[in-house]
């Protein structure tokens, strides 16, 4: 295999759902990072960092101090890593938006036009470029679905999306010039006004860029493609070429799956961003990143990705011979290549399937009786999960370095052995009206489970303070506490209604429905979708 080097090599790190690194875990990652051989870190960053202008801007979010910032962009420049902010200035603050300090279209969008909007971005923008050596700031702006359809159309009534992204990106752009830096920026938004289907953009061929679109980029900021989807090199060559016809630098962006789960997708990382990089080789991008997102809470350990991204650091230099590549693994993290592996199959429900289940959060978060989820249900993968959780425990003990992220697993698969068919056995036991099983169910089962999750729940949190601030795992304490509450619950009404306290139990007298309508296999990610189909959210 040819090498392939691109000018810069990059990793994006999410520290903006709760997982806030701490300074010592952002230093000595950002050393693996240049062992490997990457030279670049996009500090994704939507509003944990400091604004001395704006106090509520990461309040109580675990943000960077302005002193945090240049104490890691000096370290990472003595290592020859460039750190890229990568802010956002228009969609994707959510988080900020709760506390009315800004005007905001709708949702997570911040209301283009208005003279406050601007005030902020400035000082976003001023903070960043003096807290980071490089030149270069990316601004952000993709995913912003809403723009147009909020506070903006009813003040100013209907306006051509593009032409609003065009005036809004002008009016950034100069900021970021003013302060001697110039811009980068997600693409899907300038893509999206005309191609509808923007992740399969590629599988269509060489699409025709619209003048309108090439001209509302200025030729001065960067275009990132991102995509994370695809095994075919052909998809992203296209897309790639798509891109190359606006009058800009082009990026490109892959990702090394560690979101919407507890655990990795090292395997389907390297199958997705092989192809990718043989794209990036042949359209000579001279730009690529690696994003690692952290979507509704950011529970995987970011070191458990070190696997895929390292073998795609070796496949850039042209090394494909495995057993190098394991052997090179073991020398910078003194850890087995395949142990590391292991942890993908925390996710792995259905193997057939192509594509990164995730399924860890399904496992953890479904309810025992109302069980949204059970229909996914696979028989048998109880038993894999109660192996997986010995192998992970014997490896637990096998390291001092990585014990901490080993123990945390091991102790979730033990957990996901007893809970993942659980829900499934209760139904079928309440409908055939056997109140032995019921019974045996709730003193050994609901038990064990109880007992597991409490030995799970301290293993997660070491491992959140030993790589993040202590920040955000409030929001895991609630989840994975909310979880523990129900098969303490459950276990009582299952007792109760055994000894006839209680003549039936309303959540397994309902028939389950296939998620969403249809027949997926994991089809939901998100917490809140998972646990419980009743509101968590404010209704207004």
């Amino acid at each position: 295999m040819k090498k392939y080097m691109p000018e810069t090599f990059g990793v994006m790190l999410d520290l903006s759902r709760n997982a806030v690194m701490s300074i010592p875990s952002f230093k000595e990652y950002l050393t693996y990072l240049k062992r490997m051989g990457y030279n670049c870190v996009y500090f994704y960053n939507e509003d944990c960092y400091e604004i001395p202008e704006e106090p509520y801007f990461g309040y109580l979010r675990g943000r960077y101090s302005i002193a945090e910032m240049k104490e890691l962009d000096t370290f990472a420049a003595a290592l020859g890593i460039e750190i890229i902010p990568c802010i956002q200035t228009l969609a994707h603050l959510r988080s900020f938006s709760r506390w009315n300090q800004a005007p905001f279209e709708i949702n997570d969008t911040l209301l283009i036009d208005d003279e406050r909007t601007y005030e902020l971005v400035e000082r976003m923008i001023k903070t960043v470029s003096e807290c980071f050596r490089t030149r270069r700031i990316h601004i952000g702006m993709d995913e912003a679905h809403e723009l147009g359809r909020g506070k903006h159309l009813t003040k100013y009534g209907y306006e051509d999306r593009l032409q609003m992204m065009k005036r809004h990106l002008e009016k950034v752009n100069a900021i970021v010039e003013k302060y001697g830096c110039h811009a980068i920026v997600w693409s899907d938004m300038f893509i999206k006004t005309w191609a509808k289907a923007y992740v399969k953009l590629g599988d269509f061929g060489v699409q025709t860029v619209p003048q309108e679109a090439i001209e509302s980029v200025p030729k001065g900021v960067e275009l990132v493609y991102w995509d994370y989807y695809s095994t075919s090199k052909e998809h992203y060559l296209n897309t790639l070429k798509t891109h190359q016809q606006f009058n800009n630098e082009i990026w490109f962006a892959g990702g090394v799956w560690c979101w919407r789960s507890l655990a990795p997708s090292n395997t389907y990382s390297i199958a997705t961003m092989v192809p990718a990089i043989e794209a990036c080789r042949e359209a000579k991008i001279k730009h690529v990143v690696m994003t690692m997102w952290g979507d509704n809470g950011c529970e995987c350990s970011r070191y458990a990705t070190l696997p895929a991204l390292l073998y795609l650091a070796e496949y850039m230099r042209g090394n494909t011979d495995e057993e190098k590549i394991k052997a090179k693994f073991k020398r910078i993290f003194g850890y087995d290549f395949d142990a590391f592996m292991m942890l993908d199959k925390l996710d792995i429900i259905h193997p057939e399937l192509k594509g990164p289940e995730r399924a860890s959060r399904t496992v953890l978060f479904t309810d025992l009786f109302s069980g949204i989820c059970d229909p996914c249900v696979k028989e048998g993968q109880g038993a894999e999960y109660a192996r997986l959780a010995e192998q992970l425990k014997a490896h637990a003990k096998k390291t001092k370095k990585w014990g901490y992220m080993f123990d945390c697993y091991a102790k979730m698969a033990a957990v996901f052995a007893t809970k993942y068919e659980l829900g499934v056995k209760t139904r079928e036991a309440y409908k055939a009206g056997d109140k032995a099983e019921l019974l045996r169910l709730a003193k050994e089962d609901y038990t064990l489970l109880y007992k597991q999750l409490q030995d799970f729940l301290p293993a997660f949190r070491k491992q959140w303070y030993t790589e993040n601030k202590t920040y955000g795992f409030d929001c895991q304490e609630i989840r994975v506490g909310g979880v523990i509450a129900r098969v303490d619950s459950c276990k009582r009404r299952l007792l109760d209604y055994c000894a006839g306290k209680i003549e039936r139990i309303e959540e397994l007298e309902e028939e389950l429905l296939p998620l969403r309508g249809e027949n997926f296999a994991v089809p939901v990610y998100d917490y809140d979708e998972i646990a419980t189909a009743s509101t968590l959210w404010g209704q207004q």
